[in-house]
């Protein structure tokens, strides 16, 4: 649990109050906007993620449009190994900042420090949120502020010294307070008992008929309490979604400090504006990236290894040397799974290649064009070239398994396994009724239907005789 403990104060836990109520009209969607997706995961999940980090006390979630779709989502398998308490309150009707973290009053106690965080600004930073949490030093009120080259519509930061005097809305401030470019972010710590007290004396006497949040700056001004900000200069930190052309500037935006950053440890991006990282990506030594790739959960790709263009690879182990060609797709299970995907060092996969989750891959194996392998392992030097299906198979070192082939897994209640020992060769478009056991040296010649196991270093051939019929008319059109 975080504490915290500036200018000699007494140390106090951090809450957090996480505002997720909104409509979110301009994203003209259905789904509720902190559930809009970033680097593939709900908006809301990033700000929660974040206040995991700082190992808070408690995390409140203010829902109101939608919030039993909100309210689901959050208590999903993603939050069962929180280490912190969330709780959720409803606002009901939304009037106005003050009022949503008003109705999180009755759950916050009031010996910690609130942090009080948007659900639609994903990119906040846990230093920068630690940062905010240090100025305010436990007793005092303190706004995080960012500077803007254009601040035109956001409330300026009207200071005396290290203090702020006020926070004033663009409407209403004077050509000289226009010419401020320090803004207030929306986001703010504050000692909850002060809070309490605070927000008990808000009114709605305004154009709006809305409890502002930012109103108990003039109060804390008033009682000489401090206002403290934390200035920062990176507004991606700070930026929201209203619409869906915001999300997409964001998404972009997020993309390219993820592709800067893989860059400046050395991975060759083809192009670090058509790359998006859904997840996490460990890459080792001079690994090349081609245009057009998504990663997805937690992958890793070893030394060397070069994916190209237009693969899609989720939940991935690539070990060194290996060849991912293009437009592969391969997903692996959900992280922490048993069945990610694993290949290994020096294989060649693709193109247009599918491993699904349950595939390991040994090393040197050859996985071609139009081939899906799925909960199966291929061990090393195995190869499937050519439109061909393993489901459900243990393949042995060196075997060549034929174009057109697949295992025919699926009873049609259970699956079941084939094995195929090491050095088989099995000709093109033959169907392996699983289960069966190919044995080792074995070949089985094309076009055979295989229901039975066969001894090893065999042929075995299972197909109707060949029939030439002299005199046969093909059927002619009806004029």
């Amino acid at each position: 649990m975080t504490e915290i403990s500036g200018n000699g104060a007494t140390q106090r836990p951090v809450d957090v109050v996480i505002m997720a109520a909104g409509k979110g009209t301009r994203m003209k969607s259905k789904l509720p906007k902190v559930l809009h997706r970033l680097a593939g995961r709900a908006l809301l999940d990033h700000v929660i993620d974040t206040a995991a980090g700082l190992q808070v006390r408690h995390v409140v979630v203010v829902t109101g449009h939608g919030a039993i779709e909100v309210e689901a989502h959050c208590q999903g398998a993603t939050r069962a190994t929180a280490t912190f308490d969330i709780n959720f309150v409803r606002q009901e009707p939304q009037l106005g900042t003050g009022h949503a973290v008003q109705q999180a009053l009755p759950v916050l106690p009031d010996d910690g420090v609130v942090v009080v965080l948007s659900g639609d600004v994903p990119l906040i930073r846990q230093e920068t949120l630690r940062a905010l949490i240090e100025a305010g030093g436990g007793e005092q009120l303190a706004l995080l502020t960012v500077t803007l080259a254009d601040p035109a519509g956001y409330g300026r930061i009207v200071r005396r010294g290290a203090s702020v005097q006020a926070i004033v809305e663009h409407k209403d401030a004077s050509e000289a307070q226009r010419a401020i470019t320090e803004v207030y972010s929306g986001i703010m710590a504050v000692p909850a008992r002060r809070l309490r007290a605070w927000l008990a004396r808000l009114d709605n006497q305004n154009a709006q008929h809305e409890y502002y949040l930012t109103d108990i700056v003039k109060m804390a001004v008033a009682d000489g309490v401090p206002v403290m900000a934390h200035r920062i200069v990176d507004a991606l930190q700070v930026a929201g979604v209203n619409s869906p052309l915001q999300l997409a500037e964001l998404e972009r935006a997020y993309q390219l400090q993820q592709a800067r950053a893989l860059m400046e440890q050395g991975v060759r991006l083809a192009d670090p504006a058509r790359f998006d990282l859904r997840g996490t990506l460990a890459c080792a030594q001079d690994v090349e990236i081609d245009v057009n790739c998504v990663f997805e959960g937690r992958v890793s790709l070893g030394e060397g290894v070069k994916i190209g263009a237009n693969c899609v690879i989720a939940n991935t182990q690539i070990a060194a040397g290996a060849v991912i060609h293009p437009f592969t797709h391969i997903q692996g299970g959900p992280q922490g799974a048993q069945d990610q995907v694993e290949i290994g060092a020096g294989a060649l996969i693709g193109p247009f290649a599918r491993l699904r989750p349950g595939a390991h891959l040994s090393a040197e194996v050859h996985i071609g064009n139009f081939v899906e392998v799925k909960n199966s392992t291929l061990a090393r030097g195995a190869k499937a070239n050519h439109l061909a299906y393993l489901g459900d198979t243990s393949v042995g070192e060196r075997v060549n398994y034929g174009a057109g082939s697949i295992t025919a897994n699926y009873d049609g209640a259970n699956k079941q396994r084939t094995v195929i020992e090491a050095d088989v060769h099995i000709g093109s478009n033959c169907v392996l009724v699983a289960p069966v056991t190919i044995g080792a040296g074995g070949t089985v010649g094309g076009g055979s239907t295989i229901t039975a196991s066969t001894p090893p270093g065999v042929l075995t051939v299972a197909r109707g005789r060949q029939v030439s019929l002299a005199g046969w008319q093909r059927p002619a059109k009806k004029e």
